[in-house]
């Protein structure tokens, strides 16, 4: 944090001798944010790019990120349903125009809760775009071998395959549509308290017609009803299994803004199951498709396993 000589409040973004971000990552971001203008992503303020330093400059957001009062058991009343609503619709309306109404057609590639900033009034913006890249003329997708991003968050498409698009970000946006909603962390992992990863979860409660139970209990006076579950269908939506099955952004926000469109219907979603390592860490991986008897199924040292087909 710091202070211009005109009294604006900066955030500093400063790359580290030792920072996994690359000179590549950091330009990357410098070049998309210069060009990028709207009001649900961050407004880059200044740079520098000399001898050791390697400096970007954003406006400051008091309320920082959204992970760090979502799921934080006492910050988390701060965020009353209103907010949380305003929260959901202004990181869609900021997916849509780098989408489809920016000159450049965007795919983030990187969308989570530590990745949205809020401002003095919780008005979100969309930063970090290290990993972002750009689609030229008529291209929809790309394939990388580099697969960089948060898992949890990750397409399954992308996770599994390198296969990236626009409908990867609205995978992700899905998941935190449902994350601002339940105040639960999508980790893609299992621990004592929730026996299922949080797409699961949901899935599990909406086909039993229960879901509003899994509506994070710091929200209290009773929010909308009619409005959570509009938010947990769309969630729902977004992180369908095929990317041809999940709605463009611009169809998620006449959604939001309407009240008379009619939502489409749903299919089991994908989920994010654990995979344990030799170490003994734990790794998360989506899992999109139902495996085959020509499934390859890679174990942490990528040595093949076998993979048992009942009779």
């Amino acid at each position: 944090q710091g202070v211009l000589p005109d009294g604006e409040e900066i955030a500093v973004k400063r790359l580290g001798q030792t920072s996994r971000q690359g000179i590549g990552e950091l330009k990357s971001e410098l070049v998309l944010v210069a060009k990028l203008h709207h009001k649900n992503l961050v407004r880059l303020v200044g740079v520098c790019l000399e001898e050791q330093e390697k400096i970007l400059v954003y406006e400051y957001m008091p309320n920082r990120s959204l992970d760090m009062i979502l799921f934080d058991s006492e910050k988390n009343k701060e965020l009353d349903w209103g907010k949380r609503f305003k929260i959901i619709n202004g990181i869609a309306r900021g997916l849509q125009y780098l989408h489809e109404d920016s000159q450049l057609k965007i795919v983030h590639r990187d969308l989570k809760a530590s990745n949205i900033l809020l401002d003095v009034d919780y008005n979100p913006k969309i930063s970090d775009f290290g990993l972002a890249k750009i689609f030229g003329g008529d291209q929809s997708e790309d394939v990388t071998r580099r697969i960089a991003g948060t898992y949890g968050y990750m397409a399954p498409e992308y996770a599994m395959r390198g296969q990236y698009s626009s409908k990867s970000d609205v995978f992700s946006f899905g998941v935190l549509v449902l994350e601002i909603v339940t105040g639960r962390r999508n980790s893609g992992s299992y621990n004592t308290e929730q026996d299922v990863d949080l797409l699961n979860l949901v899935w599990e409660h909406w086909t039993r017609g229960n879901v509003v139970e899994l509506m994070d209990p710091s929200l209290s006076n009773h929010p909308p009803v009619d409005q959570v579950l509009k938010c947990i269908h769309v969630g729902l939506l977004c992180v369908q299994r095929k990317p041809a099955s999940r709605p463009t952004m611009s169809s998620v926000n006449i959604m939001f803004s309407s009240h008379t469109v009619r939502l489409p219907s749903l299919s089991r979603p994908a989920f994010c199951i654990q995979e344990v390592s030799v170490s003994g860490t734990s790794t998360a991986y989506s899992e999109a498709y139902p495996l085959t008897e020509n499934s390859t199924v890679m174990s942490s040292n990528q040595v093949s396993i076998t993979e048992l087909s009942p009779r």
